[in-house]
């Protein structure tokens, strides 16, 4: 705990200037006041969602007979006369046996065309030709009282609307409402209300039942429908019939119920913790599959889980044109059993609507997609603990990136941020598609932009200067590709010293003395600092940390100030290409007539101190510890076995991808416990045979060896030999064989050399 507090401490300002989105989303999620733009974004993902996740299925249990421009263009502008209507509803009723019928259309007005409209209106007069007129009109068919006769005894649902008015109206025949007045308590709204209503006209209404056709603007003010009412209170005024007042179901909730012989809904109320008043959670019908519970809001409105792009062409629902209805050209009952509703697709008809999966989506299509949903049971529902879950949301989040963005570096803290945005996004598109939970989700993702944006600003700006300081401390020490990572998280390096696993080497030149004999001190320092540079080049390439130049010797180390895990990798790479530059270098000395150059290069992997170290007067970035002084050892003693490269066993077990053969047992000068030597032959994936079969007998000849089978030892050296003549390594362990023939080893003898000189 403790180490996290502490730069914590460091960074309070970071920190709090990461919570300030942070508590701005959290009083918006309490509703302790609403950002209308995070309102509107959440329904622009809810949107985005939802066209994400429609089903883009056909429902063939729905048919849509459209009022469409052909239908227009061959009958003629609507209204249309009543007398084609009935012949409309015979037909799909009787030839085409459709189950219910139901009409996106209003009947507010009587017919024009009918004779009894025309006699109403026409005036009196004392002329003959207007007796005759008038007996002509009353002789005329009344369309009304036909298309009310088609639909007596139907499966047929009207529509009527309602509105909201300072002067209240009612006009035509209101049906009975399904809930009484009491049905819900009056402590709150329970549904949207309204005091004045557009019927069907007397004659129609006394013959059919109805379902109000009102949709919901969504609030956010974008005049999208997002959701429907399913039930509405209508409060007559004072003065009007009272007996109308009561609960009113919708077209579609309408439409449903005589299709599924589903009863009136009621509604299911819970009560709120801490709450005064109860929730509406559902409306529930009793039907023959077992009661169905539709989960609402408080205004008693369903969201719409809209199956496809809307229109004939969407592909959710089969559309028909009026005109081949009325003109016979389906097969008979080729609707039978169907959900028939009655709409217009036409612009000029002015019921297109603008929905989250289309700007002209036709209404009729929305009611159909409600009763798709109702016969699926496929809902979408704002639960009563949204808010609290935004809440606990955001809380979580802000304070994961206040902690996290303020210790991380920058690439964590970008990774951390859009972990924590995808996090709700992920969460609720799995909660949306399994249960049809929608949860707000703008608060969050926002406050998460937010709240990364000002954190890295206020790292960038403000905590610039340290990075400034770190790159000037150590630029002396590592390579600048090290640097350039080390800035971008300046908190986690400092000049203090501590233990970890790294990787030091110990360079010297050999040679060196004899070639200083035959050069010029200004070309001998030339010519060092020249070889000084390839060799420190290659250390930086592979990630190594110059420590400091000894004389001809160069020390370097991996793993620090940057952490660096294949530590022991890099370097055993760096020791191989030093040694081949050396091989270079002795090309151009061959053609002055200088002395050839070699290296001798000691490896050792281990636990040793890092740090800044020194006196008061001087200080460097350096190593020390057991560890350190043991590659200085194995760094002389490639030049007795004839090798560039000496490589502790520790460093060898964490480089498995180079092909190593191992050199003797040793105690160097200074160390009691022996020290098992390799030497690298280059990567493991390019060995050839012939390296392979080498090694492989050169095994054999160390197994003999320690067995003290001084004979068996000879035979398996002497044949490895005559491949290899040139090898110091075998002639080392044949000039030792030699000795112990004329001088055996004591009974404890090891198998271990001790070196007494550095």
């Amino acid at each position: 705990m403790q180490r996290l507090i502490r730069p914590l401490r460091r960074h309070w300002l970071r920190v709090a200037v990461t919570l300030l989105p942070v508590l701005l989303a959290l009083g918006h999620a309490a509703g302790i006041w609403r950002i209308p733009f995070l309102d509107r974004f959440d329904a622009l993902i809810y949107d985005a969602r939802l066209r994400a996740t429609m089903p883009g299925t056909l429902d063939p249990r729905i048919v849509i007979v459209d009022i469409d421009d052909t239908s227009l263009q061959e009958v003629g502008q609507w209204p249309w006369s009543r007398d084609r209507l009935a012949r409309l509803t015979s037909e799909l009723l009787g030839r085409q046996q459709a189950s219910v019928l139901g009409f996106d259309v209003m009947f507010a007005e009587a017919d024009r065309h009918s004779g009894q409209t025309a006699l109403a209106d026409e005036r009196p007069s004392n002329g003959s030709g207007h007796g005759v007129a008038m007996r002509s009109l009353a002789a005329a068919p009344d369309h009304d009282a036909a298309f009310a006769h088609s639909l007596a005894g139907q499966n047929v649902v009207l529509g009527f609307y309602f509105t909201q008015s300072p002067q209240p109206r009612a006009k035509g025949g209101l049906p009975p409402p399904v809930l009484p007045p009491d049905a819900m308590p009056n402590t709150r709204d329970y549904a949207t209300a309204w005091n004045s209503y557009g019927a069907s006209i007397p004659v129609l209404a006394a013959v059919a039942p109805a379902g109000f056709l009102n949709v919901l603007i969504d609030p956010r003010a974008d005049g999208v429908v997002r959701a429907v009412p399913l039930i509405a209170r209508y409060e007559p005024v004072q003065g009007a019939d009272r007996s109308l007042a009561g609960y009113y179901e919708s077209l579609s909730l309408a439409v449903y119920r005589r299709a599924t012989g589903a009863s009136a809904p009621y509604p299911r109320l819970a009560r709120e913790v801490g709450g005064a008043a109860p929730i509406l959670e559902a409306l529930v019908m009793g039907q023959p599959g077992g009661p169905l519970a539709v989960p609402v809001d408080q205004q008693a409105s369903a969201l719409v889980p809209y199956r496809g792009p809307g229109g004939a062409q969407g592909g959710s629902f089969r559309y028909i044109s009026a005109i081949d209805v009325l003109d016979g050209r389906l097969a008979a009952g080729e609707l039978s059993g169907k959900i028939v509703l009655v709409g217009a697709s036409a612009p000029g008809l002015q019921d297109l609507r603008a929905t989250p999966v289309s700007a002209a989506y036709p209404g009729v299509e929305v009611h159909a997609s409600v009763i798709s949903s109702l016969l699926d049971r496929r809902f979408l529902a704002v639960p009563d603990y949204a808010a609290g879950y935004d809440f606990a949301m955001i809380l979580l989040l802000g304070g994961i990136l206040a902690i996290g963005l303020s210790l991380l570096g920058p690439v964590r803290a970008v990774l951390l941020a859009l972990a924590c945005m995808l996090a709700p996004l992920g969460i609720n598109h799995l909660l949306f598609h399994r249960s049809g939970l929608v949860m707000p989700q703008a608060a969050s993702v926002l406050m998460v932009a937010a709240a990364f944006a000002l954190n890295m600003g206020w790292g960038y700006f403000v905590e610039a200067r340290t990075r400034r300081g770190l790159a000037k401390l150590f630029g002396t020490y590592v390579p600048p590709q090290l640097v350039s990572e080390m800035v971008l998280d300046p908190n986690r390096y400092s000049m203090r010293a501590e233990s970890k696993e790294l990787t030091v080497m110990f360079c010297d030149m050999r040679g060196f003395t004899r070639l200083s004999e035959q050069m010029a001190p200004e070309d001998l320092q030339t010519f060092l600092n020249e070889v000084f540079s390839r060799l420190t080049d290659i250390i930086s390439a592979h990630r190594g940390t110059v420590d400091k130049y000894m004389g001809d010797c160069v020390m370097a180390f991996w793993g620090a100030p940057v952490d660096t895990p294949e530590h022991a990798s890099l370097a055993v790479r760096a020791a191989m290409e030093m040694s081949a530059a050396v091989d270079d270098i002795n090309a151009t000395h061959r053609l002055r007539g200088l002395p050839p150059l070699s290296v001798g290069i000691g490896l050792n992997t281990g636990a040793m101190s890092v740090g800044d170290m020194g006196s008061t007067h001087r200080r460097s970035y350096t190593v020390i510890g057991d560890a350190v002084n043991l590659a200085a050892r194995l760094e002389g003693l490639g030049e007795h076995y004839g090798i560039d490269i000496v490589a502790s066993e520790a460093t060898r077990l964490q480089c498995d991808a180079h092909l190593w053969q191992e050199v003797d047992r040793v105690r160097v000068k200074g160390k009691l416990q022996e020290v098992t030597v390799f030497t690298p032959c280059g990567l493991r994936a390019n060995a050839t045979p012939q390296q392979l079969e080498e090694l492989s007998q050169w095994q054999a000849v160390l197994e003999a060896y320690r067995a003290r089978r001084w004979h068996a030892t000879e035979l398996l050296l002497d044949a490895l030999r005559c491949g290899h003549e040139k090898k110091v390594l075998y002639r080392v362990y044949a000039q030792r064989l030699a000795s112990i023939r004329m001088q055996p080893p004591d009974t404890d003898w090891d198998g271990a050399i001790q070196f007494e000189r550095k």
